[in-house]
Order: C-alpha cells, then sequence, then structure tokens
C-alpha cells in the first residue's frame, strides 16, 4: 500500500530527527573533557574484538562438514583473510581478497 504524500513527509521528518538525535547524543551526554568516560573507552577496547567473533560465528553458521566442499573454501578463504591482514595491515584487502579467493574456490575449484 502507497504513502499519502503526508505520511511520507511526516516518515522521512521521523528518520531525521533519529538520525540527528543519535548523531547529537553523546555530545550532549559527555561532557567535553579532555579524557572520555571510562566506559566508552572500555567498549572501545571489547567491542571490535566481539563483533568481529559474532560476524565469523555467523558466516561460519552454514558450513557442512559431510563433503570437502563444505568446509575447504570458507576455512581457506578465512585463513586467507587472516594472513593477508597479518602481511598487508589492510582491512579491506583482506576482506575483497579473501572474498575473490573465495568466490574461485566456490565456483571454480570445488563448483
Amino acid at each position: 500500500m502507497p504513502l499519502t504524500p503526508a505520511q511520507t513527509l511526516a516518515s522521512i521528518a521521523v528518520m531525521a530527527a533519529v538520525t540527528f538525535f543519535t548523531r547529537a547524543l553523546p555530545f550532549l551526554l559527555f561532557d567535553r573533557g579532555d579524557h572520555p568516560p571510562k566506559i566508552v573507552l572500555y567498549l572501545g577496547r571489547v567491542l571490535p574484538p566481539a563483533i568481529i567473533a559474532m560476524l565469523i560465528v555467523y558466516c561460519l553458521k552454514g558450513v557442512a562438514f559431510t563433503t570437502l566442499g563444505g568446509w575447504a573454501p570458507p576455512l581457506a578463504a578465512g585463513l586467507a583473510a587472516v594472513l593477508l591482514h597479518l602481511w598487508k595491515g589492510n582491512d579491506l584487502l583482506s576482506i575483497f581478497g579473501a572474498t575473490v579467493f573465495y568466490m574461485v574456490l566456490v565456483q571454480g575449484v570445488f563448483g
């Protein structure tokens, strides 16, 4: 069901307000001191590894160990991502290189 022009404008206004307030909220909550609060430093330290671990589990949840083609490409691509990152330290190179390697394995070698 399409929205009326008034509903469309209201939706855009609500989304704009929510976006503005989520961007402004840290400046309203924390003072402009030299050091951020300890909780922000803690979250900045523990969230990136936790998110990466969650993404790895999510990406590997459907791996089937019944055939070689079910588990070898994801394992090899994950290893390639780690090695590329250790070698160059570039996130984008690690992601794109491992993705291309995975696609070559899935479509060319094990396909």
